[in-house]
C-alpha cells in the first residue's frame, strides 16, 4: 500500500503549479515510513491530492514529483510512455538524423526527476541522481529497451549527489556490451571520439552542439583561443569552419590527448592547432605579459559555482576569465562566453560579462544570448531545467 504524505498548510502552491519539486520543510507528516526512493501520495493540508511523487528519506529535496495527475501512477506502463515521449520529441526535433549523440532523457524536463540518458551511436548511458530514480531502475531500463535495439546501456552514476540521496556511486554495463574505449560519433560534419567509460559526464557535451555549429559559421580566417578545451569540441568546430589558428588550453593531459585525436580524426592540418596543458586563468595572464592576442576566444569553464554558498566565489571567477579575455581580444573580435551553474541566473551572468567588459576598459556589445541544445528542454513550471546560458560578445 502507498503511504501519504501530508503537506503544512500553504506549501501546495509549486505542487499545483507542477513545479517537480518539495523540500524537507514542506512536509507535516507521512503514514508511515516508506522505502528511500519509494513512491508516495501527496496531498495538501486538508488531504487533497496533489501527485505521486519519489521520496527521499536521506535529502533535503525530500519529493520529487513523477505525476501529477491521480489515474497517472508510476507503474510500468508510466516509464514506458514517458521514454516514448522523449524519444518522439528527439525524432521531431530531426535527431539523431543530424547527430548520433544526444540527449535522449533531460531529467524533470522529460518528467523523470534524477534521470539522465544520452545516446552515442547505438550505446545508451544512463545516469541515476535520485533515490526515486534508482528505485525505479528496472522498469526505466525496461521502458528504454524497449525504443530501439541497443548495442549496450552502459550506467554513468558516478555522481557525488548521490551520496546526499543515501546512494553509493555505480558504474558499469546494464545490458548488452561494454563499450568500446572510445566511440565515434558524428555532429553535423563533426566527428569525434567519446569516452563513455570515464569522460566528463557521460563522455561529451551535447548541450554545446548549436554553440559549435555557430563557432564554426563564424571562424573563417580567425585565430582562435579554446579555454577548458575538454577533447577539442569547439577547437574542432573552428578548425572546420576555417580558422587561421586553434589554440586549446585544458589542465587535463589526456583531454588534449584526445583533442588531438579528433582533429586527426576530422583531417585537419597540425599546423593550425595547438595543445597546451595548462591552468587557463594562469595561461590567460601568461598571453596578457606575452601580449598575445585572438579573434575569437571560447570561455567554457566547469561549473564555477556549484551551490548558492559558492556563487559569490563563481561570480569573481567567471569575471576573472572575461576580464583577462576581453583583454587579449583584437578589435572586432569575439567571446564565446558560458556558465553551466544552474545558481549562476541568465540575468547575473549577463551583469558579471558587463562587468568584466567595463573593469577591461573594453567597449563590447552582447550580440547573441546562447543556450543548450533543444535535447534539453525546459519545462514552462521547471525553469531551473535551463542550465546553461552564455553570450556572444563583440569587442568594438
Amino acid at each position: 500500500m502507498m503511504e501519504t504524505v501530508r503537506l503544512k498548510p500553504g506549501r501546495e502552491k509549486s505542487a499545483l503549479q507542477h513545479h517537480p519539486w518539495l523540500f524537507s520543510g514542506a512536509v507535516a507528516g507521512i503514514t508511515a515510513p516508506p522505502a528511500n526512493g519509494d513512491t508516495v501520495q501527496v496531498t495538501d493540508s486538508r488531504g487533497g491530492f496533489l501527485g505521486y511523487a519519489a521520496w527521499s528519506e536521506a535529502s533535503q529535496l525530500r519529493l520529487r514529483f513523477w505525476s501529477f495527475a491521480e489515474d497517472v501512477p508510476p507503474d510500468g506502463h508510466f516509464f514506458r510512455d514517458r521514454l516514448e515521449r522523449a524519444w518522439r520529441l528527439r525524432l521531431a526535433l530531426g535527431l539523431p538524423e543530424r547527430s548520433s549523440a544526444w540527449r535522449l532523457v533531460h531529467a524533470e524536463a522529460d518528467g523523470l526527476p534524477g534521470v539522465v540518458i544520452d545516446c552515442y551511436e547505438r550505446f545508451a548511458v544512463i545516469q541515476l541522481s535520485s533515490a526515486g530514480a534508482e528505485f525505479q531502475k528496472e522498469k526505466i531500463l525496461a521502458g528504454l529497451l524497449a525504443l530501439r535495439d541497443w548495442e549496450g546501456v552502459y550506467e554513468r552514476s558516478d555522481l557525488e549527489i548521490r551520496t546526499r540521496e543515501g546512494l553509493a556511486e555505480r558504474c558499469g554495463v546494464l545490458v548488452g556490451a561494454e563499450p568500446p574505449e572510445l566511440v565515434e560519433i558524428h555532429e553535423d560534419d563533426r566527428k569525434f571520439l567519446v569516452d563513455i567509460r570515464h569522460g566528463h559526464k557521460t563522455g561529451f557535451y551535447c548541450d554545446q552542439r548549436d554553440n559549435r555549429a555557430l563557432v564554426q559559421r563564424l571562424a573563417a580566417g580567425k585565430s582562435v583561443l579554446n579555454l577548458f578545451s575538454y577533447t577539442g569540441g569547439f577547437g574542432v568546430a573552428a578548425a572546420l569552419g576555417g580558422a587561421r589558428s586553434v589554440v586549446n588550453v585544458d589542465s587535463s593531459r589526456p583531454a588534449l590527448e584526445l583533442a588531438e585525436r579528433n582533429f586527426a580524426r576530422n583531417g585537419l592540418s597540425e599546423a593550425c592547432r595547438t595543445q597546451v596543458e595548462a591552468d587557463c586563468f594562469s595561461f590567460l595572464r601568461r598571453c596578457r605579459g606575452e601580449k598575445r592576442h585572438f579573434d575569437l576566444i571560447v570561455l567554457d569553464p566547469p561549473k564555477l559555482a556549484d551551490s548558492k554558498q559558492a556563487l559569490t566565489r563563481g561570480a569573481r571567477a567567471y569575471k576573472d576569465a572575461a576580464l583577462q579575455s576581453f583583454h587579449l581580444l583584437n578589435p572586432g573580435g569575439m567571446l564565446f562566453t558560458f556558465s553551466c551553474s544552474g545558481w549562476m541566473k541568465r540575468e547575473l551572468f549577463a551583469k558579471v560579462m558587463a562587468d568584466a567588459a567595463l573593469d577591461a576598459h573594453c567597449d563590447a556589445a552582447a550580440v547573441l544570448e546562447l543556450n543548450q541544445a533543444p535535447d534539453h528542454p525546459v519545462p514552462c513550471a521547471f525553469p531551473e531545467a535551463r542550465y546553461l546560458k552564455g553570450q556572444l560578445l563583440m569587442k568594438r
